[in-house]
Formats: structure tokens, C-alpha cells, sequence
């Protein structure tokens, strides 16, 4: 079970790909990611697994679809 990042946990971390020698390393898939965060004065990593084609080609598919909305929101800013 992972621990849920919170909004000030998500502002002081980073994300990281894990690819070829390391992933083999850590016996992870090659494109996971590792998230970096800061909790309690220490520095904690969750990996997460790339991710799947399906949602890849799903993300894509929106992106398409709401093309104008986008760029809308982008247009008017925050």
C-alpha cells in the first residue's frame, strides 16, 4: 500500500524515470518512475509502474478530444 501524497509533499518533490541498469538494480519495470518527496525531515521514494498502453492511448484520445478546451484554459491562465 503506498502513502498518498499530500499538496505540500507533492510541491517540495520530484519524479524520476527508472530505465535499463537501475531498473534491473531495483527488479523494477524500465520506464517506472520514482517519486521523490520530503516526510519528517528525511527524503522517501514510492515507485510507480509505467504505465499501461491502453492508458497511454486513452490520455492521448482526451487530449484530442478536449484540444480546445485546453488550450482555452491555457489562454486564460490560473
Amino acid at each position: 500500500m503506498g502513502i498518498g501524497l499530500s499538496k505540500s509533499q507533492i510541491a517540495l518533490g520530484w519524479v524520476d524515470v527508472i530505465s535499463d541498469e537501475r531498473a534491473k538494480q531495483l527488479e523494477v519495470a524500465d520506464g517506472s518512475y520514482a517519486v521523490f518527496y520530503r516526510d519528517s525531515g528525511r527524503i522517501r521514494v514510492e515507485i510507480l509502474s509505467p504505465p499501461s498502453l491502453g492508458l497511454v492511448k486513452s490520455s492521448v484520445e482526451t487530449s484530442q478530444k478536449f484540444k480546445e478546451a485546453f488550450e482555452e484554459m491555457k489562454r486564460l491562465g490560473d
